[in-house]
């Protein structure tokens, strides 16, 4: 089941309506092109994993509760959208329990 972060992170190039247009692919389970999402960590040594929309269509994905806290539009962008989601939290809290921000 996916679920979506109440206050959703988005990389720059991003407007309101991609962003409706590409939540709307992935909760169809469609196949998307240049999406990226940002979601907890799989291994909880981690913070956040990075993966393709695509990759939620696979049978792995559809067992589990996916928690999507941003999208982006490469791979690229991801990574810096990361960066300034883990800066924002460590300058609210001091810490990095990103789970429990959200």
């Amino acid at each position: 089941m996916i679920r979506w972060a109440g206050k959703l992170y988005l990389s720059k190039d991003i407007n309101y309506k991609k962003k409706l247009k590409m939540m709307k692919s992935i909760e169809k389970g469609e196949l998307t092109f240049e999406v990226y999402c940002i979601i907890f960590a799989s291994n909880s040594d981690n913070l956040f994993d990075i993966i393709n929309a695509n990759d939620l269509l696979f049978p792995f994905y559809s067992r589990k509760d996916i928690y999507i806290l941003g999208l982006a539009d490469s791979k690229g962008q991801a990574k810096l959208l990361v960066k300034d989601m883990l800066l924002e939290i460590y300058n609210k809290t001091g810490d990095f329990r990103v789970r429990e921000y959200f």
